[in-house]
């Protein structure tokens, strides 16, 4: 509940409830997109500025490549399941895709808190590895969302090519190098405005996507049953191959759980921001209300308990 009622989930459904009554509320164009670029740098600073500290540890790299792999990887199926199964665009497939390969931040503290509660710590290295599956499936989401009928090896990596070149991944990848070279020191002297500022921002960025998101909802009804359902079946399926592949490869059980929670949750912070400059076309409404409004519930009651328990059965 204390997540739950947060200022920045408070703030989205303060953006649900003004378009509900129809509110002339707006946030211009420009302060959106502005925000969406603060939110990404501030993002990639910090997760650089933690594998600074943390250092290049055998096990950091383990996890970290595990992660960037399913990263890639998991948006793959979803693109598939709304496709075929939502029947969605191909543009609108791959941003559902790129958020339900991405990381929720608010959920992996969620999980990591009710571990530790329940006597099972999870390794410092994670928040790294956090920070390492935010960019790869935006990437392949955007690849997604902008293939064309070619199939071949060269259209293949074409295709990479310009999703790895986008602008929104650039700012990711770039902003998470900055934070890696100049570390902890480095970055006491714009601490102020990239870290004590960023739930701030966060929450008039969740206003404006709640706005967003309610009135594509009101507009389209887009959020089918069968929408719906996705929404929670790629998040359990997720997570258990998160959980899975944690234990193969040897994280203890906390971190297992902790990989776990991470494939099984959907972003909210970064994939909407990367999507909404990198896709302006797609509508951001719906996979921002599939991973709000219905992944991140259920995540919390049900997801972040059973991906605890698998872990430590495979322990």
């Amino acid at each position: 509940m204390e997540i739950l009622l947060s200022p920045a989930i408070l703030f989205f459904a303060l953006g649900m409830l003004a378009a509900s009554l129809r509110s002339s509320l707006d946030i211009p164009e420009a302060v959106s997109k502005g925000m969406a670029i603060y939110l990404m740098t501030s993002i990639g600073l910090k997760g650089g500025v933690e594998v600074s500290a943390t250092g290049l540890t055998s096990e950091l790299v383990v996890a970290g490549l595990a992660g960037m792999g399913l990263s890639f990887l998991l948006p793959i199926p979803a693109f598939w399941a709304m496709r075929r199964l939502a029947r969605l665009s191909t543009v609108n497939a791959g941003a559902v895709a790129a958020h339900y390969g991405s990381v929720s931040v608010v959920t992996f503290v969620t999980g990591v808190a009710i571990l530790e509660a329940g006597g099972t710590p999870v390794a410092g290295y994670m928040v790294a590895v956090l920070a390492m599956m935010e960019a790869p499936a935006i990437i392949t989401g955007i690849w997604l969302a902008r293939r064309s009928e070619g199939s071949g090896a060269k259209a293949l990596g074409g295709h990479l090519y310009h999703a790895a070149r986008d602008g929104a991944v650039v700012l990711l990848l770039g902003s998470f190098a900055v934070g890696l070279v100049v570390g902890e020191r480095g970055f006491e002297s714009i601490r102020p405005v990239f870290q004590h500022a960023f739930a701030g921002v966060l929450c008039l960025f969740l206003l404006e996507m709640g706005l967003v998101a309610a009135r594509h909802l009101m507009g389209t009804r887009s959020v089918t049953p069968v929408i719906a359902a996705l929404a929670v079946v790629l998040a359990v399926i997720n997570g258990t191959v998160g959980v899975v592949a944690g234990s193969l490869i040897g994280l203890d059980t906390g971190s297992a759980a902790a990989l776990g929670i991470l494939c099984g949750s959907a972003s909210y912070i970064a994939a909407p921001a990367a999507i909404r400059l990198a896709l302006p076309e797609a509508d951001i409404g719906l996979p921002l209300a599939m991973s709000l409004a219905i992944t991140f519930p259920f995540n919390v009651l049900v997801g972040i308990p059973t991906m605890t328990t698998l872990a430590r059965l495979l322990s």
